[in-house]
């Protein structure tokens, strides 16, 4: 192990990007610094006639690396023992799926004269749903082929995937799509970037991007689906496979040592070396110290739920899993994730959209505050209302991206603060689904970590997530999770680790602060629970309209109950 050294965690979120400087020895973060992106609207490019679409300029990923990695570095040197010098490694993570369309040298073709205002030619971000079309017609596809391509992702291919953003690309814009010679993922062009070799036929791919969202399985298909299966879905698909890859790798592994252009613009030693990419979800649970039986929930925009599971123990299908690759999260165990494409969105919506003025400007200043403050007065059943977490579609278990949210029990008299409260804990519920799941398949999560700013920011959430999920819940004691996943990363292939679970010992911790269930509350959200899953379950069925009755009803009893 090389002691006194660092590692720099680069971590590409849905609205900005950071960097995070690390002591490998001691976790010790020592600068950081953010960099909100400028174009679209908090860095998306989004379209008013169609709420589903999602897209990013790549030039503020890369005006954003400068920025964020120059900053820390000052920063930085502002420490006793530090020196540019002293960074062994670099790791980077990325939202996904989002891939960019390039050009065979691999530069992204939003960044050509020619397609510079084109949002087809930018990266489709995970949250851009156009494609949810195309993603039920590889579903279809999948069931009825052999083998079924979509065994290790939950037997349904969602929308926020990367052949659905290809196929939607190849059917609305023609012109953009034959002039990319591939398609890569932000996770895997950042690293190829900052090693100075971009080819798409070269750099190296990320085996959680491949494994979770491109169908990619070594040992069942050889690697991605046949030609042959997407040319029968559509024949603008012929030729596909040859633009991607063959192989896929592990983010412990090295891409390269970093270019001589690319040290001079940030300030760093020619040849520092450079990680494989990854998705920030599964190195946020990296940095959060994942491990057998625990679940980490990163709580953002969106949530992940990451677990672990050793691959010399069988593990079979789950159903409705976001994917279960090998060596996508931890060296020696399968990667599981799951999630829900609407959390801290959700509440950004009843802040922005449902916030009258006068609890406005009770709050003065701080709506999230004040509204967290008043939910904690509340108890849980008192408003009457259940919702579903739904507002951007369903990730995990359901998979489907047309559905909506949902509020349930509203009058004339219900406050926004109970509205607030109630989608709270309908992500709870939506968390709980995801839980059962896994243990219905052997998958147990005996407690759960959280990262993020909510976890940090919103005690209530905690609470309610403590009572409905019925384990403890614990905070990772970073507050950038996945740049320090990514910083660790970064050591291993720098040498200052020797792997993985080494970096954790040395550089990761929990906070103190646990939240435990209560039980009075567990057995009162057993009861909305099992109401939520009706509806949750009953979408689409014949019965779903005398269960709403029911559900209504029952409701009411527990409101008043809750009252006495």
């Amino acid at each position: 192990m090389k002691k006194n050294t660092f590692a720099l965690g680069i971590d590409y979120g849905t609205n900005s990007v950071r960097s995070l400087i690390v002591n490998t020895t001691t976790g010790e973060e020592i600068a950081s610094s953010v960099y909100n992106y400028p174009s679209g609207v908090d860095g998306i490019i989004i379209d008013k006639h169609d709420p589903h679409l999602a897209r990013q300029n790549p030039q503020d990923y890369i005006d954003g690396l400068v920025s964020t990695v120059k900053k820390a570095v000052r920063q930085a040197k502002k420490h006793k023992n530090f020196s540019p010098d002293k960074i062994v490694g670099i790791g980077v993570d990325t939202t996904g799926s989002t891939p960019l369309p390039v050009n065979s040298d691999g530069t992204p073709l939003a960044l050509l004269a020619e397609f510079k205002n084109n949002p087809n030619a930018m990266a489709w971000l995970w949250k851009d749903h156009t494609s949810r079309k195309e993603a039920e017609e590889i579903t279809t596809a999948a069931h009825k082929s052999k083998p079924d391509y979509t065994k290790f992702c939950g037997g349904t291919y969602s929308s926020e995937w990367f052949f659905a953003k290809i196929l939607r690309l190849a059917r609305v814009d023609k012109k953009v799509f034959n002039a990319a010679a591939s398609f890569v993922e932000h996770c895997d062009w950042i690293p190829a970037l900052l090693a100075g070799d971009t080819n798409p036929k070269t750099l190296k791919r990320s085996i959680c991007a491949a494994g979770h969202k491109a169908m990619f399985n070594k040992k069942a298909w050889k690697g991605l689906p046949s030609q042959k299966f997407f040319s029968k879905i559509d024949k603008r698909l012929d030729g596909i496979i040859d633009k991607l890859y063959s192989e896929a790798y592990a983010a412990d592994e090295k891409v390269g040592g970093l270019c001589k252009i690319w040290a001079k613009k940030l300030g760093l030693k020619e040849g520092t070396a450079i990680s494989v990419g990854a998705f920030d979800a599964h190195l946020g649970a990296v940095g959060s110290g994942i491990k057998p039986g625990v679940l980490v929930k990163i709580l953002g925009t969106s949530t992940c739920d990451m677990m672990v599971f050793p691959m010399k123990t069988k593990l079979g299908f789950i159903p409705g899993l976001c994917g279960i690759v090998e060596g996508s999260i931890m060296p020696n165990h399968y990667g599981l994730e799951a999630g829900q494409s609407a959390v801290g969105d959700i509440f950004n919506w009843v802040v922005n959209q449902l916030v009258p003025e006068k609890t406005a400007k009770k709050a003065k200043g701080n709506i999230h505050g004040y509204l967290i403050k008043q939910g904690l007065k509340m108890k849980p059943g008192s408003s009457g209302l259940l919702a579903l977490d739904w507002n951007n579609g369903n990730r995990t278990v359901l998979v489907d991206q047309n559905l909506t949210g949902q509020i349930t029990g509203l009058t004339i008299g219900t406050t926004v603060e109970e509205i607030y409260r109630a989608y709270i804990e309908a992500t709870a519920f939506g968390a709980r689904a995801i839980i059962e799941r896994m243990a219905e398949h052997g998958v147990k999560a005996k407690s759960v970590v959280t990262a993020g700013g909510l976890a940090e920011k919103n005690p209530l959430l905690m609470q309610i997530y403590a009572d409905v999920l019925q384990v403890p819940m614990k905070i990772s004691s970073s507050s950038q999770t996945c740049a320090l996943g990514s910083a660790m990363c970064g050591s291993v292939v720098g040498g200052a680790h020797k792997n993985l679970t080494s970096a954790q010992k040395s550089m990761c911790d929990l906070k103190d602060i646990v939240y435990k269930p209560k039980a009075a509350n567990v057995k009162i959200y057993n009861k909305l629970y099992a109401l939520y899953k009706k509806l949750h379950d009953g979408f689409g069925t014949p019965k779903f309209k005398a269960n709403y009755y029911n559900v209504m009803k029952e409701l009411l009893e527990i409101r008043a109950e809750a009252h006495k």
